[in-house]
Parts: C-alpha cells; sequence; structure tokens
C-alpha cells in the first residue's frame, strides 16, 4: 500500500476512520477529518444516557422530502450527518445543504469531516444544483452550511453567495440560513455572503474561550469569529445573527457564562446549545453529559442576557428547528430527563 507522510493511501472504498484516500475529484484527505493514532483514548463519560437517544423519523412529511430526496438524487447534511434531528426538521420543511464539497481544509477536534486540500476545486454547477433542490424539496426554510476552503483565495464566499442568490431566485419565499467558514477572518468576504439576501448569518464559536485550542484548528480563533459575527450585524443590523457552543468537553459554568457575554457582547442575537457528541476514538474524549435540567438552565443565562432566543437541548445542534428560532419557547423543546 503507498503512504503519504506515513499514512496509508487506501485507493479505493471501503475506507477506515483515520485513513488517507484519493477522491474522484484527484486530491488527498483524511477519513472522519482526523488520522488515526495508536494512543486513542476510549470514551470516558461512562454509557450514552436515555436522554440522548432520538425518536425514528417518521411523518408525513418526512416521507415526502425522503421520497424526493430519493427520486432526484439529492444530498443533504441530515442524511450525510446521520443528524438525530432529522424527522423533526423534515417534517416541519427544514433541511441543511453542505456546500463546496465533503472536504475540508481544516482538522477540528471535534468534526468528523473528512480533511485534506481541494486545491481550489468548486463544482460551477452547485448554485443552480442547490437551489433546484430546494425548490422539489418545497423547504420553507433551508440552512447552508459548507466545510472550510481556505485553499480559495475568498474562503468560498462568491459561491456561497451564488448559492444564496440562486436559491432566492427559483424560492423567493423560503428563508436562507448560511452558516459559514470564519473566511479567515477577511471582513470583506463576511460582507459578500451577509449581502447575498439570507435571512440569518451564522458562524460558530463552538466552545469556550480556555478549550478553542485543542478543540479547534489552528487557524480558527475565538476571537476571530467574534469579530465575524460583529462585522455581520454592523454591515447588515436587519440580519439575524447566530452562532453555537458545544458542552461537554471540560468548560466550566464560569467560562458558559463569560462565552455568552463575549457572544451577546457582539450583538448576536441567537445561541444555541448542545451536547458534544464524539465521532470517532480519534476526536476529543466526552468529558461529561450535560443534563436536560442544565440545559435548561443555561437556557435561562442567556435569555437573561439578552438574547432574543436560545435553542438548549442535549440533542441540539446549530441548524436545529431553525425555522423555529424566534417562536421563543426553545424550538418546542421540553428538556426533561427520561428515566
Amino acid at each position: 500500500m503507498s503512504q503519504f507522510k506515513g499514512i496509508p493511501i487506501v485507493p479505493s472504498a471501503p475506507v477506515r476512520s483515520g485513513e488517507k484516500y484519493r477522491t474522484v475529484q484527484g486530491f488527498a484527505a483524511i477519513k472522519d477529518g482526523i488520522k488515526a493514532t495508536a494512543g486513542a483514548t476510549s470514551f470516558v463519560a461512562g454509557r450514552k444516557p436515555q436522554w440522548l437517544r432520538a425518536p425514528m423519523p417518521a411523518g408525513s412529511g418526512f416521507d415526502a422530502v425522503k421520497a424526493v430526496v430519493k427520486e432526484h438524487r439529492l444530498a443533504t447534511v441530515c442524511e450525510e450527518a446521520k443528524c438525530p434531528n432529522i424527522g423533526e426538521c423534515w417534517n416541519a420543511g427544514t433541511a441543511t445543504i453542505m456546500l463546496m464539497g465533503a472536504v475540508c481544509t481544516r482538522a477540528c477536534r471535534f468534526c468528523s469531516v473528512d480533511t485534506g486540500n481541494p486545491q481550489g476545486w468548486l463544482d460551477p454547477e452547485e448554485p443552480s444544483n442547490s437551489a433546484r433542490t430546494v425548490q422539489l424539496m418545497r423547504l420553507k426554510y433551508v440552512v447552508l452550511t459548507s466545510v472550510n476552503r481556505d485553499d480559495l483565495d475568498d474562503g468560498g464566499a462568491v459561491h456561497f453567495a451564488a448559492c444564496v442568490r440562486e436559491i432566492k431566485r427559483l424560492s423567493p419565499h423560503t428563508a436562507v440560513e448560511a452558516l459559514t467558514p470564519d473566511f479567515q477572518g477577511k471582513l470583506a468576504d463576511v460582507e459578500t455572503v451577509v449581502a447575498s439576501g439570507l435571512e440569518v448569518f451564522a458562524q460558530n464559536v463552538e466552545t469556550v474561550r480556555r478549550l478553542t485550542h485543542p478543540v479547534r484548528d489552528p487557524r480558527a480563533g475565538y476571537e476571530q469569529t467574534l469579530a465575524v459575527l460583529r462585522h455581520a450585524k454592523l454591515f447588515r443590523p436587519e440580519v439575524l445573527t447566530k452562532t453555537s457552543l458545544m458542552l461537554g468537553l471540560g468548560e466550566t459554568d464560569e467560562e458558559i457564562a463569560e462565552a455568552m457575554d463575549d457572544i451577546r457582547g457582539v450583538g448576536v442575537d441567537i445561541l444555541t446549545l448542545g451536547q458534544y457528541l464524539r465521532p470517532t476514538l480519534h476526536h476529543l474524549p466526552i468529558e461529561r453529559w450535560v443534563t436536560p435540567e442544565e440545559f435548561e438552565r443555561y437556557r435561562e443565562w442567556a435569555l437573561a442576557k439578552g438574547f432574543l432566543e436560545c435553542v438548549s437541548g442535549p440533542l441540539v445542534r446549530s441548524s436545529y428547528r431553525a425555522e423555529r428560532a424566534l417562536d421563543r419557547n426553545n424550538a418546542g423543546l421540553a428538556n426533561k430527563v427520561i428515566r
């Protein structure tokens, strides 16, 4: 087997987590983002609690969207990431689409997206294909997210904005949320996306200041994300801004409160809080299971600090029931322990 910097290159599927492989576009990538190491630690937080078990996806809305996705061979993050909330979101006419490929230029230690250097590759038909996907799925609300593309001069901002504009052209009544990269802190690129016609701009802080490194890639930064969010709100005050924190990585209550203050201090409107779930043994271990009662208490803290809404719960992800963020009822969640 050939190797690349000591990591085996697997020429064809199946590819195991942590192995190097070559994509159909011809560049090398690491499966699940983090290379395999002999010293990977086991899960340390104990058995997964009952409250993290999601119901099986079902319902007429879910079935209709699933049929369209299958018939037209569409791709959604909801399926690719095996999101536990897929049933709820699809029944509500909401879905998440990932742009600019499936290989990220960064290797955050919480994330299982494959990592590599796409060498400038982009699909020129993605704006039209994404818009057609939204139209076929009859979505009321779509979340567009993407990998980081540090190999592109603008981080993919022009391409991202083109996708938003084409979706709005074909589905003018569909609300669009953009969960973007940080564009290396280049504020002109942030403006390109914010000016594209979207309703919500999101960029995730991910964790508290102290844990930013090692949780995030060295090219990401706590202050850099805050600066991006601040500028987005200043550039277009009518656009809602949003960010997310994962909990269970070793943060303290004091650090959570400090992060909330920092985030609210740059004008962010919506905060989401969810349990960190370790994708593979090569990723960071779970330090604790945050209880539903704790999530409810953190939500109360956030609302008291002035956030328009804080969607908080063990299974909450950045885009969870995004269309209900301003209902001010925790997206319908009831944080009660299931025995």
